[in-house]
């Protein structure tokens, strides 16, 4: 009979638009392989910023899935589009404590699992793992993957003063802490050196090789025409900022070196096109970059798998941290454009893997040079070979996690 571990993550289906999804599902999905059953703990679907049913029958039949009470202080709580401060410390859907502390007591009472473990990017989660744990004794596994808190982020002095508070009494209660990249687990070792060496773990994000493998029946070969490079997935504007990228291709295109002929360029899913369409416009590169809405998750991953070539930006303000997309990107095999800080994770992951030009994200003259070279070598170049590219599928990655589980649960 398999052991019980209970998964508390605000991202699961039918929740969009975060890795968090992609990542929480895959575990959810492959720890039945290796002896472990997981009953879910999420949130009332209302609470999700966006929502879409296109993943609900990926949900394994026959598992257990809480949805309690969760509201977003920003819709829910807010009134002419304001609302009160303390309704979204440590996040805006706090509110979910609430609801999630007695549903996971009841599941508790009834399942018996033999380790807690939750997950971000949304904070409360931590909370309630927090009170379970304190309730309950059974051994916590926190899953940060990022940074909670880092030197001025949140801005907010507040915001930062109580994330800091759960990230300390987080890290000191978990029975092993989680980290998606090497980087990352070396910061908060250095930040804790009191507390034992083994406590701090490596599990990357990846892709589900299902899902490329599903995707990948209708794709089909595509016709001459222009490159077409695609970005997909949000783009922050302090993050992930595109200008010198859009004024490198904008230069180049008064060069006459780039034009719609020849060059296409795919935005997907921005989440920011308000603010970046007037700069397209300004730049008179409207016809080289398209940005085009969301698409469900098969989908987006059928259009990276018949895409030419892959973007990938990422400010250096977050060098310890991996796009998960990164992952994705590999598994198609297309060749990459990573414009990153070469001394950042991202640019370590990649060279890792032996793949891809990396080119500083803010860099506009590098990034000139380097469109040219990009689109010359891909017409002839590969990708991330399929060995290598599987060594970071979600199946992988969830082996890692069900021998951590087994680690916790015996000792």
């Amino acid at each position: 009979m398999n052991r019980r571990v209970l998964m508390v993550a605000f991202n699961y289906p039918p929740s969009r638009g975060s890795s968090g999804v992609q990542r929480t599902l895959s575990f959810s999905r492959y720890l039945r392989d290796h002896g472990w059953d997981p009953i879910v703990l999420s949130a009332d679907p209302c609470a999700h910023p966006e929502t879409s049913d296109d993943q609900m029958s990926w949900i394994p039949e026959g598992m257990i899935v809480e949805r309690p009470f969760a509201r977003d202080a920003a819709r829910h709580f807010a009134l002419n589009g304001k609302y009160l401060g303390w309704t979204a410390l440590p996040d805006r859907w706090v509110s979910w404590l609430l609801g999630a502390v007695p549903a996971g007591l009841r599941l508790i009472r009834r399942y018996r699992p033999e380790v807690l473990w939750t997950t971000q990017p949304i904070r409360t989660a931590h909370l309630i793992g927090m009170t379970l744990h304190r309730l309950t004794g059974i051994p916590w596994i926190s899953d940060f993957r990022d940074p909670m808190t880092t030197e001025g982020h949140p801005a907010d002095p507040v915001e930062r003063m109580i994330c800091r508070w759960i990230e300390r009494r987080t890290v000191t209660a978990s029975a092993r802490v989680v980290f998606t990249t090497p980087g990352t687990v070396r910061t908060y070792a250095g930040c804790y050196p009191a507390l034992p060496g083994d406590k701090w773990r490596l599990i990357r994000n990846g892709y589900d090789e299902r899902v490329f493998r599903e995707a990948g029946q209708d794709v089909r070969p595509r016709r001459r025409g222009p490159f077409v490079l695609v970005h997909s997935s949000v783009l922050y504007p302090s993050d992930r900022d595109p200008r010198a990228f859009f004024r490198a291709l904008a230069a180049l295109k008064r060069e006459g070196r780039v034009c719609a002929d020849t060059l296409r360029v795919v935005l997907r899913a921005t989440r920011h096109d308000g603010l970046y369409r007037p700069m397209l416009a300004a730049y008179e590169i409207e016809d080289l970059v398209l940005l085009e809405p969301a698409l469900a998750y098969r989908d987006a991953v059928r259009e990276m798998l018949q895409a030419d070539g892959l973007l990938l930006l990422q400010g250096s303000r977050f060098n310890d941290q991996v796009p998960a997309k990164i992952y994705e990107y590999f598994r198609c095999g297309q060749p990459i454009l990573a414009l990153t800080d070469p001394a950042g994770e991202s640019a370590a992951t990649l060279q890792e893997a032996g793949s891809g030009m990396i080119v500083p994200l803010d860099r506009e003259e590098r990034i000139r040079e380097a469109i040219p070279a990009f689109l010359a070598a891909a017409r002839s170049g590969d990708g991330t070979d399929a060995a290598t590219a599987a060594s970071y599928s979600r199946e992988t990655q969830t082996g890692l996690l069900a021998r951590l589980l087994d680690e916790v649960a015996g000792a």
